[in-house]
């Protein structure tokens, strides 16, 4: 048996307030070879996820907040938003979405609204490192000048 204690995602969250990426995640799964893959992800607001889909092996990926409040933003094939889903905890709203499951081969990034933002991240495996998530050609490379600037404007998304 597993037991997920607040101490250890306050430990989480701290992590990601200390990473440069602003995020930080702990596999509950104990290997990439597991038929299914489960993780915690401690995302704090301004933390930049490129734009992503899972199209090499595609599989299904359920996002659920475990704590804070969250949007998850879909694209088309071109990078124009085409959702934004609010998803929290209820102290966020009693009608909040605590979570969404995405199809294989939907552009995808989830924004941190609040900060000590947690999600749990279940995919099928296994995992293999060597064939990554597919990054968006049409978002700015992690690290990149323009990150800031898309930033802003998936925030204006996510505002809307």
């Amino acid at each position: 048996m597993k037991i997920f204690s607040a101490a250890q995602l306050n430990a989480l969250v701290t992590q990601a307030e200390v990473s440069a990426r602003l995020r930080q995640h702990q596999n509950i799964h104990k290997a990439f070879d597991e038929p299914c893959q489960r993780l915690f992800n401690a995302i704090e607001p301004g933390s930049y996820i490129r734009p992503h889909r899972h199209a090499s092996v595609p599989r299904d990926e359920l996002l659920v907040a475990i704590r804070g409040l969250m949007a998850l933003v879909t694209f088309d094939d071109e990078g124009k938003v085409q959702q934004v889903v609010r998803f929290g905890s209820e102290k966020y709203g009693p009608d909040l979405a605590v979570g969404v499951e995405l199809a294989p081969q939907t552009w995808h990034t989830v924004v941190a609204l609040v900060p000590g933002s947690v999600l749990l991240e279940v995919k099928a495996g296994p995992f293999d490192p060597a064939q990554p998530k597919n990054l968006a050609d049409w978002a700015p490379d992690e690290g990149s000048e323009r990150v800031t600037e898309y930033m802003n404007e998936l925030q204006k998304s996510v505002e809307e």
